[in-house]
């Protein structure tokens, strides 16, 4: 009875419905005091659940008529219906308990809000014995799928029950099975309580899916494929592509559609080209905030390229920009303005006059940064050798441990492994060192994209429009704690030549020209390993997986939600315009086709996912060397390193919020090895999502907390800090395209070559020859301006939707209180370290601020900004 009248008093909605129990006093002859029975019955009282669904801002007619009839038959019974399921067993069903069904009210009446968020209400008749809510069902019996945002039950004496649903409800016409929502609170799968234990199996069972046939827009099901849908040789042999995935070429999986093969090669999926959506379980896809904001910037960048591509095709001369002037007044005059192109404007169909009218603004590119605070700042030795610490690849410079560098590569095939550099090269600018007295004193460093190109090289250069070397550069460290670079090799492989900082006008421009190719060679690296690889392809098995093997209720789950959003989705999209055949990527890079096979070439010669959190990586590296009196128990040997400096307060606040949960929920190792779900989760990562690989030795053991935290820890790092610092900067460093080209198209002459008279006579010509042309730096600016822009529903580390209720666990979300503080004051110790002139490699007349890891962003192209997860 004490049961049963907590619920009662507990509860704002009560109502009695059944007989009160009453009490008797029974008293026997031979007794002289009373006993009081109290007989039991339980006791009927209402609860609510509070709906809040998010709806469209925009409706296509479809679902514009199909709201009005929902509208009509919400009346007639053909509705939206509710269920509660108990957390217990009922004893005489040996099932769930379950409430009564309740329909959503007033769904008519409110069709015509047009708020972005409406709530609805069901009431649902429980008793006492029911026990705690732990799950909801939902039936759509309307033609449209909703957005079903959040479910709290309000009436039990525990309080309110939330349910964080952030889910498409399907139509029953198109998915018959009930959805199920669990409620916040985190369950180990050993821990789940009775009366939900056979819920979260049937749930886990419908997301895997059956492996067979072609998937709708609207399933929910995560498995796996191989990138065998990039190449389009049904449109000619020229787009097909090789199959990356499988013992011929090691790559990661990507989400299955279960399209049907292209017509001329059965091993090829057929493509889908936009504007028809690629598939993605329908909780991946980016929600109508997001999907705005990048039809927004598609718009504008097929604006940006549509004029250069007239402009191309009437005259042949401008093709190549004539002088520095053309490429600045992209971002002052716009590209209508430019080339004199009004008196060409009449020969073209009139929607180019139109866009001409009411588009100038589209049609002009902001100022990148680089050159905004110092127009000739890419021009000078120290600003090139700083953005190799502070740029948008800061990952690849490593210390040099002996010279000259040798190459890895079989020498069977590609020849000597030694270096053409030699010590008289760099002794004139290593401050009177022996070149052995530099190395011992950590004072070399080098970029080393030698054995990633070469064995590519002959395959680019035979491409129309393309050259490319395999390019090393070493730079010496000063006193300042500044780069500079001393030498740069460019190899090819029939021959090898080392050019050496400027002395005379000649020399400088064949030195600008060596920079411009080491950062081509820069560009791709960045683009198809570091960025796509790394921070895009290697997290998307762990993210099938997940959704494969972990429940909702999981709290590994809970903790990894925020980090996957958005990320299968990206990634379709770049399978669809950006890294197929044909697509951005070949087009504007140097490599061309081969872009991929570069991507799985490195996959598979040097990607470790032990390797891949920070201080692993910067000891790897040799730019830091462990150290247990340091803070971070870490000693950079470039002390003024912003992205390793802003990054290690990032790693270690990641790492010491993730030691906290992991404490939390496995405080002893035996818990983890039990652990089915998890255990299932990281041998499916690795075994199938990564099977290429999974053979090999130094995948970490899943076996107690220092090995999770460390798996987590580097997870989340890769979807968050590691994919913010090498994507958006990329406008910002890249937009202007004489600092950063991603292509070239001449090689350097030599005196003995024809060409180096045309160098001779007109350097400055020759230069931006070489670079891409109006039409590829365009196209290029458009992109890399669309993949350097927040959205405005982004979500920043230290930040995640519903943080009070996200999980059940109070402790835990004062957890994540302290860890978003945390993300607060690292914030403003970059501010702090940004304003200090001690700190060369961010401060300084025309030196741009390193911000790409401050955490917190406004929308847009800021160069800055820290999202939870991979999310363009």
């Amino acid at each position: 009875m004490a049961g049963a009248k907590e619920l009662i008093m507990g509860s704002f909605m009560v109502e009695r419905t059944a007989f009160v129990p009453s009490t008797r006093l029974v008293f026997g002859p031979h007794f002289q005091d009373f006993v009081k029975v109290v007989s039991e019955k339980p006791v009927k009282f209402k609860v609510r659940a509070v709906v809040t669904v998010r709806k469209k801002n925009k409706e296509d007619l479809k679902e514009t008529i199909n709201k009005h009839l929902d509208a009509l038959t919400d009346k007639l019974g053909r509705n939206v219906v509710l269920e509660l399921v108990s957390t217990e067993i009922d004893p005489k069903t040996n099932a769930p308990k379950r409430s009564n069904e309740a329909v959503l009210k007033d769904w008519s009446k409110k069709s015509r809000i047009r708020a972005e968020r409406v709530t609805y209400t069901a009431e649902f008749v429980v008793d006492s014995s029911f026990g705690v809510p732990g799950a909801v069902t939902v039936t759509n019996k309307h033609q449209n799928e909703f957005f079903m945002e959040s479910i709290v039950v309000e009436g039990f004496a525990c309080g309110p029950v939330h349910f964080a649903c952030k889910s498409w409800v399907q139509s029953r016409k198109d998915h018959r099975r009930k959805r199920v929502f669990f409620s916040n609170m985190p369950y180990l799968p050993s821990e789940t309580p009775p009366g939900l234990k056979s819920l979260r199996e049937k749930e886990l069972l419908e997301l895997r899916g059956d492996g067979k046939g072609s998937r709708n827009l609207s399933d929910r099901i995560y498995d796996y494929a191989t990138y065998n849908d990039l190449g389009n040789p049904d449109k000619g042999i020229d787009l097909a592509r090789p199959t990356l995935g499988g013992k011929e070429i090691p790559y990661p999986r990507r989400c299955r559609t279960g399209r049907l093969p292209s017509d001329t090669d059965i091993k090829a999926e057929s493509r889908v080209e936009k504007p028809l959506p690629m598939y993605v379980p329908r909780d991946e896809a980016f929600e109508e905030t997001k999907q705005e904001t990048f039809a927004t910037w598609r718009l504008k960048g097929v604006l940006h390229n549509l004029i250069p591509s007239l402009i191309a095709s009437i005259s042949a001369e401008n093709h190549d920009f004539k002088g520095f002037a053309d490429i600045d007044s992209l971002y002052k005059e716009g590209l209508l303005l430019k080339f004199g192109f009004q008196d060409e404007i009449k020969k073209l169909p009139k929607i180019v006059s139109k866009i001409q009218e009411s588009s100038q603004g589209l049609l002009k590119y902001d100022t990148p940064k680089i050159v905004s605070k110092d127009k000739f700042a890419w021009i000078r030795d120290d600003e090139f050798a700083r953005q190799a610490l502070a740029g948008i690849n800061p990952v690849n410079i490593e210390r040099l441990e002996a010279f000259p560098p040798v190459s890895k590569l079989d020498p069977a095939v590609y020849g000597s492994p030694e270096s053409a550099l030699k010590d008289e090269h760099i002794l004139g600018n290593i401050n009177g060192m022996s070149v052995q007295q530099a190395i011992e004193e950590n004072k070399l460093f080098i970029l080393d994209y030698h054995d990633i190109y070469l064995p590519f090289i002959d395959r680019i250069n035979a491409l129309d429009g393309r050259k490319a070397y395999a390019t090393r550069t070493v730079y010496f460290l000063t006193s300042e704690g500044t780069l500079k670079p001393i030498a740069i090799e460019l190899s090819l492989p029939s021959s090898k030549r080392v050019l050496t900082p400027a002395v005379d006008a000649t020399s400088s421009w064949l030195w600008q020209l060596a920079k411009a190719h080491v950062c081509s060679n820069d560009a791709g690296v960045h683009q198809l390993v570091n960025h796509w690889l790394r921070t895009h392809a290697c997290i998307e098995p762990f993210i099938l997986a997940a959704h494969r093997q972990m429940s909702a209720m999981h709290p590994i789950f809970k903790l990894l939600d925020p980090h996957m959003r958005y990320t299968l989705e990206i990634n379709a999209l770049a399978r669809q315009v950006l890294i197929n055949a044909g697509g951005v990527i070949e087009s504007c890079f140097t490599p061309g086709q081969y872009c991929m096979e570069i991507s799985a070439a490195a996959y598979k010669d040097m990607w470790r996912f032990d390797l891949e959190g920070l201080p692993a990586d910067l000891i790897q590296r040799g730019v830091a060397v462990p150290d247990p009196t340091q803070p971070h128990g870490l000693k950079l040997l470039i002390e003024d390193y912003p992205y390793a400096k802003d990054g290690l307060l990032i790693w270690f606040a990641i790492e010491n919020w993730v030691k906290t949960y992991v404490q939390h929920y496995y405080p002893d190792a035996v818990l983890i090895r039990n652990d089915m779900e998890l255990q299932a989760w990281y041998h499916e990562s690795v075994n199938v999502g990564h099977a290429d690989l999974s053979h090999e030795s130094w995948w970490p053991e899943l076996n107690d907390a220092d090995s999770l935290v460390s798996v987590l820890t580097t997870l989340i790092w890769l979807a968050s800090a590691q994919h913010a610092a090498l994507n958006f900067g990329q406008y910002p460093y890249g937009g202007y395209i004489p600092n950063r080209p991603p292509l070239m198209r001449r090689l350097i002459p030599d005196e003995k070559d024809p060409e180096y008279l045309k160098f001779f006579d007109d350097p400055q010509r020759y230069f931006l020859s070489s670079l891409p042309s109006l039409l590829q730096s365009t196209k290029f600016m458009a992109v890399v301006d669309t993949l350097s822009t927040h959205s405005p529903d982004e979500e920043y580390l230290g930040e995640r939707s519903q943080p009070s209720t996200w999980t059940g666990d109070t402790e835990m979300v004062e957890a994540f209180y302290e860890f978003s503080a945390e993300m607060g004051s690292i914030e403003k110790e970059i501010d702090q370290r940004n304003s200090d002139p001690r700190m060369k490699n961010r401060c300084g007349a025309g030196v741009l601020p390193y911000e790409l890891l401050a955490p917190s962003s406004n929308p847009g192209v800021t160069c800055r900004g820290v999202p939870n997860s991979v999310s363009i």
